[in-house]
């Protein structure tokens, strides 16, 4: 399978909450971070990375991720691509970012994720800081040095 190929499969499953199939392109060692809030809250592996998923998109009522540019160099490739989230109680936020990834062996080894928070904060539900505050933090992981 191509980096492409790989990146654009998992992002299909990660809009369809497909979690396992998900998990499937994530290799073991799979580091993943949303640059805003630093490599001292990574997760890794695909398990805790679907937890860490979990927490922001599990209880919206509506999520979708928009493809956009997708430019692979090797092993590397960033994409420029939106998603769409709406809550039950009506909010609803879009989001641009830029990712990138890293493909080995077919399976996303790094991933990082350039978005603009206030964007999300901005738009989210007013309990949705306590939400994320009060969830299961077992998946964090300092990649610091790493990534």
């Amino acid at each position: 399978m191509s980096v492409e190929d790989t990146i654009l499969g998992m992002w299909k499953a990660l809009s369809g909450r497909d979690w396992d199939l998900l998990k499937t392109y994530l290799a073991e060692d799979c580091i993943y971070l949303d640059m805003p809030v630093g490599p001292a809250a990574a997760a890794k592996g695909p398990e805790d990375i679907v937890k860490r998923l979990k927490i922001g998109l599990e209880p919206l009522a509506s999520y979708e991720n928009f493809d956009g540019l997708l430019i692979a160099a090797g092993q590397d490739a960033m994409y420029e691509h939106h998603e769409e989230w709406h809550w039950q109680t009506g909010e609803s936020a879009v989001l641009k970012f830029v990712s990138v990834h890293r493909v080995e062996d077919g399976k996303i080894t790094l991933w990082k994720d350039y978005w603009d928070m206030g964007a999300l904060a901005n738009h989210a539900p007013p309990t949705w800081m306590a939400d994320f505050a009060n969830a299961d933090m077992s998946w964090v992981y300092d990649a610091t040095g790493q990534v």
